[in-house]
């Protein structure tokens, strides 16, 4: 195995951290070609689909990838923004707003964002940051409830990384931050802020992103990450369990997936008479394809259609203050041990050794 070539290293080199936001990623525009790489990579992931290759190339590259990206190209035309693919921009967004947060609080580290398919790859910045002298790097996947589908798969593009890398850098992980209180503080507030200036829907559905079922009979726990989220979420708002359901949504093939279904079940509730739903996705931190086409275009007329009268879409927590800050706490308890304080900022430093000090307290 060839080794990537190194950056000059000099003994003594001060240790420099770096934190890096990884989200699944986005095709570079919406074409049919830039689709179709993007969809070649994607669902060229074994953690994503777990048919046996030879067979599964055939049907990627036999069908899908000759069939798929012209309509997907189409939904993504629908969401693109001036600025680009809306996951792209979101996720930009919070890791500029992170480092800036991280910064205030007197860390003096480099925050980078990355796509675990699609550009900006994760090696390549994690090269960027090995050039520029990075000693200890921390993965912060965008995903709060942890799968192989996701997680495992943002490890899997670091660890293949670093087979090309003669020295790494010191690596941690955030796996999963389902019941983080920050994290259900925020997408809380985030509802109720709606409701203020929109009012309140009969029925909240927390749709999540499926997964097929049988990841759930090999021991995946996302499905019960789901379920613990939603609860939570219901908990701080004060929702009875009659109030609000979770769903999985954006199946893919004939495989059964997590159920219940997202649209069948709104469909279901119009024709059973329910007017009104709002609808979150506690699942995404950042508005995509999947939040504003399949739920906020496809999702709604669904419902629309079956009956219901009303369907209101509320935002991904995207660059909320309350995420941010939530993400800034995260990512300071992961931090620590690692030297990260400016040395030419005594109260930042003291806060630190005394947020310390109470973490160790209450362990």
């Amino acid at each position: 195995m060839a080794f990537q070539q190194e950056p000059s290293f000099s003994h003594g080199q001060a240790a420099r951290t770096a934190v890096v936001l990884c989200n699944l990623g986005t095709p570079d525009e919406p074409t049919a070609p830039a689709v179709r790489r993007y969809l070649a990579e994607f669902l060229g992931d074994h953690r994503v689909v777990e048919i046996p290759k030879p067979i599964w190339w055939l049907i990627l590259h036999g069908i899908i990838l000759r069939v798929r990206p012209k309509k997907s190209a189409a939904k993504y035309a629908t969401v693109w923004t001036p600025e680009g693919s809306p996951l792209k921009v979101w996720t930009e967004k919070q890791a500029t707003l992170l480092r800036g947060y991280l910064g205030e609080r007197g860390h003096q580290v480099t925050v980078r964002y990355a796509m675990r398919y699609g550009n900006p790859s994760i090696p390549a910045v994690l090269d960027e940051l090995k050039a520029q002298g990075m000693t200890r790097v921390l993965i912060l996947p965008a995903y709060p409830q942890y799968s192989g589908t996701t997680t495992a798969s943002v490890f899997d593009g670091v660890a293949n990384w670093g087979l090309r890398a003669r020295q790494l850098p010191e690596m941690r992980f955030i796996n999963r931050y389902h019941d983080d209180a920050g994290y259900i503080d925020a997408l809380a507030r985030k509802v109720r802020h709606h409701w203020q200036h929109h009012g309140q829907s009969e029925h909240l559905v927390m749709s999540f992103h499926g997964v097929p079922q049988r990841t759930l009979e090999l021991g995946d726990p996302y499905h019960c990450e789901c379920h613990k989220t939603g609860r939570l979420l219901a908990e701080k708002l004060g929702l009875a369990k009659d109030r609000y359901t979770v769903t999985f949504q954006s199946r893919f093939g004939k495989a059964k997936w997590l159920e219940p279904y997202t649209e069948p079940t709104l469909i279901a509730m119009g024709q059973k008479g329910v007017k009104s739903v709002d609808v979150v996705c506690p699942g995404f931190t950042s508005d995509c394809l999947e939040t504003l086409e399949e739920i906020s275009m496809e999702a709604r007329e669904a419902f629309l259609h079956a009956g219901g009268q009303e369907f209101t879409y509320i935002d991904c927590l995207n660059d909320s203050p309350d995420w941010i800050r939530a993400m800034t706490d995260l990512v300071e308890r992961h931090l620590q041990g690692w030297p990260t304080m400016q040395a030419d900022d005594p109260m930042a430093l003291a806060a630190s050794r005394e947020r310390a000090l109470g973490m160790g307290a209450r362990d």
